[in-house]
Parts: structure tokens; sequence; C-alpha cells
């Protein structure tokens, strides 16, 4: 018997990983996430409302929005479409909402 050269083997398989890698890349089904990606909970800070103490917010409105979606609330960046997450708190727990119509005036 003679012996089977391993080298074409190896070969083929990284230039087979190296297809898919391009091609799951090309169609769209790989994405690379980038730092700016994220927006980062510390970010974020709630302000505690006291009854009959004045707070100071500004006028200007942030960039995200937030909607309750399953009893979930998710944030949608207005920046850049299509970025979205799910607000948590420090131990990864997410932060429910009761998805209630806004109260009306009478």
């Amino acid at each position: 018997m003679s012996e089977l050269n391993p080298i074409p083997l190896i070969l083929t398989g990284i230039a087979s990983i190296c297809a898919t890698v391009a091609a799951l890349g090309y169609y769209g089904y790989l994405h690379i996430a980038q730092p700016e990606d994220a927006l980062l909970l510390a970010d974020y800070t709630m302000l505690k409302t006291v009854p009959g103490e004045d707070y100071k917010v500004s006028l200007k409105p942030a960039n995200q929005v937030a909607q309750c979606v399953d009893g979930v609330l998710v944030l949608f960046d207005l920046e850049q479409k299509g970025l979205s997450g799910v607000l948590v708190d420090q131990r990864k727990r997410a932060v429910r909402c009761v998805a209630e119509d806004a109260p009306t005036v009478e």
C-alpha cells in the first residue's frame, strides 16, 4: 500500500472553511459585531421621582426609543436602523414592562 499524502487533504479542508465563511458573509448570515453596535447599561441612569421634589432632565430627547414587546422593554436606536436591544439589569435580567395604553385625560 502506498502512503496517502495529507497535505492536499489539509489544504482542501482549509479552502472549504474559507469558502464557507466567505459565502456566509456575502449572503449576510455572518455578522462581526463592532463595539459601537452595543449600548451599555452604564449609559443609562434611573431618576427616582419623589412627590413634591423637582428633578431636571434635558429637553433634547435620547437617540433611542423604548417599546414594550412581549412584556420586555426593548430599545430601538434611531440613528442606526435595525439596532435594537433589551434593557437588562446588572445581573442580565430583562426589565419587564406592562403593555398598557397611555392614560387619557377626560
